[in-house]
């Protein structure tokens, strides 16, 4: 039940890598000619927490990591993050990006070479960032950046036909500025009759899912990497396969994909445990191979709805809405 990967033997370093479905220009081709098919949202797994959305016309992504940059940055430096897949595409050619969002300011999430290969490539591109990363972001990129969205927990930015709602993140705790504005986001992102929600790396904590189930979720982006802060700094904090699939669960997405898996041998899982607890909580997922499209309608699930602010507790919400 496991992706059918092809792998390859690259002769830089001998190791098998993972090769996306589609790659480069190819990749590029699909996601122009996905306009054909009106109403229906396109989503890409670009690998790691990267993702890559068409709807009516605008291209988003989240958290893309389109380099070698950890491998780089670490070299000789204790834990090495070679890359486990190959990068998807070349962000000096894709193209039609109009916003891209970043959820914290890890190197894999924030990558100075792959935001200004999107902005060489697509010149008009916006860039949504928690608010208290935006003068660590400033300083990152430079004026060569794309212009700046900040959102804050609570809080949302309006971008035409996008809104993109800032969600609390733990990662592993609750990040703040020194004005009190959050380091770390997920996103739930409206448009249309769709509402996705993207986490960034989270753990659980107890406002996750009073935040999120303000929107009947279409589609949620979980990560299922785990957390094992005993291998030492540097390490993600994330829900587990099995966290994952409950909380796509109590959120009522009418689909869950997993993500953050199969880019770093050092903060990996198998999709097993996120598989096996979906089937068990008849919750309907997808795994997603790097590359391929899934083309989906506005499906939700019949037992999701807004908590209404009539509902009782809805004094402890205190989410700036």
């Amino acid at each position: 039940m496991l992706s059918p990967y092809t792998k390859l033997e690259p002769p830089t370093t001998g190791e098998s890598m993972i090769i996306p479905v589609q790659k480069d220009l190819e990749l590029v081709e699909d996601f122009h000619s996905a306009d054909s098919v009106t109403g229906a949202l396109h989503v890409w797994w670009l690998g790691h927490s990267g993702f890559l959305l068409k709807w009516n016309g605008v291209g988003i992504m989240i958290d893309p990591y389109l380099s070698d940059s950890m491998a780089i940055q670490f070299n000789g430096r204790g834990r090495g993050w070679p890359r486990m897949t190959e990068r998807v595409v070349d962000p000096l050619i894709m193209s039609g990006v109009d916003l891209l969002l970043t959820t914290n300011n890890h190197l894999s999430h924030l990558d100075p070479e792959t935001i200004l290969g999107l902005r060489a490539a697509s010149p008009n591109m916006k860039m949504v960032v928690p608010a208290g990363s935006c003068h660590e972001v400033d300083e990152l990129l430079g004026s060569a950046g794309p212009h700046i969205l900040p959102v804050d927990a609570g809080c949302f930015v309006d971008d035409g036909e996008v809104t993109i709602h800032g969600i609390t993140a733990a990662n592993p705790d609750i990040q703040k500025d020194e004005k009190g504005a959050s380091k770390s986001l997920g996103y739930v992102l409206t448009m249309g009759p769709f509402a996705i929600y993207h986490s960034g790396d989270t753990l659980w904590h107890k406002s996750l899912v009073k935040e999120v189930r303000r929107w009947n979720l279409n589609l949620a982006m979980l990560p299922i990497s785990g957390y094992h802060p005993d291998e030492g700094p540097g390490m993600s904090a994330n829900l587990n396969g099995f966290e994952a699939s409950a909380l796509a669960k109590a959120v009522s997405a009418g689909l869950v994909v997993p993500s953050h898996y199969d880019m770093f041998a050092d903060d990996t899982a198998p999709t097993d445990e996120f598989i096996y607890c979906c089937d068990r909580l008849e919750q309907k997922y997808r795994i997603l191979q790097p590359g391929i499209r899934l083309t989906m309608g506005p499906m939700i699930d019949p037992g999701s709805g807004k908590a209404l602010p009539t509902e009782a507790h809805s004094s402890d919400w205190g989410l700036g809405y």
